[in-house]
């Protein structure tokens, strides 16, 4: 049951207890997930009106582009071969889920700090990428890191927050790991 609703015991939570359970819940989604969320979007749109698909932009020569791609698949172009109306079914529908999901576990509330921050950025970057996949049937990337001509695959920030909300559930689950050691 949710912090928000009642306490350890079964009895009803305090005044105190739900607003902080409250606050456990909006603070990450209101000042992580809002402002990731409006930044991601923002920059895609900032890309497909002033830059041409494909066109590149050198920031660091050598090693970081801004370069607009669409990518119709997921991760790394996953999924690119299928039939567009599955691919779009499968993926919107992932996404949809995954949000669910997160969600959930944030109205939950047993984790961490922590985790309830890296959760909101895994929701953030799903429903970023999940807008694109709805408006355009692909999601926009820019970001191209590379050496030379070895480039890591295109990605965009909501990939960004979901790499670092991964990232931060694995220190979180460290961190408690060796507090109970």
């Amino acid at each position: 049951m949710s912090p928000i609703a009642s306490s350890a015991a079964g009895k009803p939570a305090s005044p105190a207890a739900k607003t902080a359970g409250c606050a456990r819940l909006w603070m990450p989604l209101l000042a992580g997930a809002l402002p990731v969320l409006l930044l991601d979007q923002w920059t895609k749109l900032y890309v497909r009106r002033h830059f041409a698909l494909y066109h590149s932009l050198p920031l660091i020569p050598n090693w970081f582009d801004l370069t607009y791609t669409a990518n119709p698949g997921a991760a790394f172009s996953l999924f690119a071969n299928l039939p567009p109306w599955l691919r779009t079914a499968f993926l919107c529908a992932t996404a949809t889920v995954a949000a669910i999901i997160v969600l959930v576990l944030l109205v939950r509330g047993q984790d961490t700090r922590l985790t309830a921050w890296a959760l909101a950025l895994i929701l953030a970057g799903a429903v970023g990428n999940l807008i694109d996949r709805l408006r355009s049937g692909v999601v926009i990337d820019f970001i191209d890191v590379h050496y030379y001509s070895h480039h890591y695959p295109v990605f965009n920030l909501a990939d960004c927050a979901i790499t670092v909300g991964v990232g931060l559930i694995l220190l979180s689950a460290t961190l408690s790991a060796r507090s109970t050691v």
